[in-house]
């Protein structure tokens, strides 16, 4: 039997949504073990002088407890 849990989190990267979702797991990885999937619950833009300066994504990460 297994169990599996969700945990949302918010990464950012000036470069795109892809970037910051492979940041976002990256980092994740480093402290959740046995990550099965992610989605994309929320996608933000900030914008300065008219041009978009960094891409915010929440991603929902499922992983199973050990």
């Amino acid at each position: 039997m297994s169990v599996a849990k969700i945990i949302e989190i918010s990464t950012e990267s000036p470069t795109s949504f892809e970037d910051a979702i492979v940041q976002g797991i990256t980092r994740a990885s480093k402290t959740l073990h046995g990550i099965k999937s992610a989605w994309v619950a929320e996608q933000h833009v900030m914008v300065e002088n008219n041009k978009v300066i960094l891409y915010r994504v929440g991603l929902k990460v499922t992983f199973v407890m050990d």
